[in-house]
């Protein structure tokens, strides 16, 4: 589904990332873990088309979208949340969901015999299936600036579904939420496993770990081979820390 190839990039004259390789399968959870500074958020960047890679090819369904930039990336199904989620505070949670989708706006044929009111009235079912779904229903008019830590993290999720996400790329999603509500999502994201496709980035080693379809070390910017002794190292750090 998504093959990167040889991935470099430089920052200053710093080698960030070096001939970095990664596949992630369809309707799989691909889990990238390592220390801070390995470069995993740097190549989540260039695959997301924030960062341009300096040498290497990204791949996705077959076609290069190498240094595309993110709106592009976007449509062709991949999507990106943060460490921090970045909904509009102000807006409900309704309305962090509808404006996910992409509008391509209502033209005059789009005005005859009210086609308007139709689509729209498919895209708010859609939200509210997908708010209970997640077991949000019950916030969908709360302002997002209320919401917890968790449920910030799976509005995110939601707006990315809205989006109809093919990839679902998501940097720490785990950050700041307690055990209990991280094996609730994790558990939510086995079940969307059926329609998308994740590649996370996740430190909390000891609650994502069986849930992992496929697994990449990285160190100081480079993939460790599975079963070397650096692989090794970066797994027990995660397990104990």
């Amino acid at each position: 589904m998504l093959v990167a190839e040889n991935i470099t990039k430089f920052f200053n004259g710093f080698k960030a990332l070096d001939r970095v390789c990664t596949e992630v399968e369809p309707n799989k959870l691909t889990l990238i873990a390592g220390p801070n500074g390995s470069g995993k958020t740097t190549l989540i960047n260039i695959i997301s088309g924030f960062y341009r890679t300096d040498e290497g090819h990204v791949f996705f369904e077959g076609e290069e979208i190498t240094n595309k930039p993110p709106h592009e990336i976007y449509r062709y199904g991949i999507v990106r949340t943060f460490q921090i989620p970045q909904p509009l505070k102000k807006l409900s949670v309704l309305e962090n969901l509808l404006i996910a989708v992409d509008n391509p706006g209502e033209g005059i044929r789009g005005c005859i015999g009210r086609a308007w009111e139709k689509r729209e009235g498919e895209i708010i079912d859609k939200a509210f299936k997908l708010l209970e779904f997640l077991e949000m229903a019950d916030l969908w008019d709360t302002e997002a600036w209320k919401l917890s830590g968790g449920q910030l993290k799976l509005l995110e999720v939601g707006r990315a579904l809205m989006a109809d996400a093919k990839l679902i790329i998501m940097d720490e999603p785990m950050m700041g939420v307690n055990p209990t509500l991280a094996s609730s999502i994790l558990d939510k994201f086995m079940e969307l496993k059926k329609h998308t496709t994740f590649l996370i980035i996740e430190h909390r080693f000891e609650l994502i770990s069986k849930y992992v379809d496929k697994l990449y070390v990285m160190v100081k910017g480079r993939t460790a081979e599975e079963g070397s002794e650096e692989f090794r190292e970066v797994i027990n750090m995660l397990c104990f820390k």
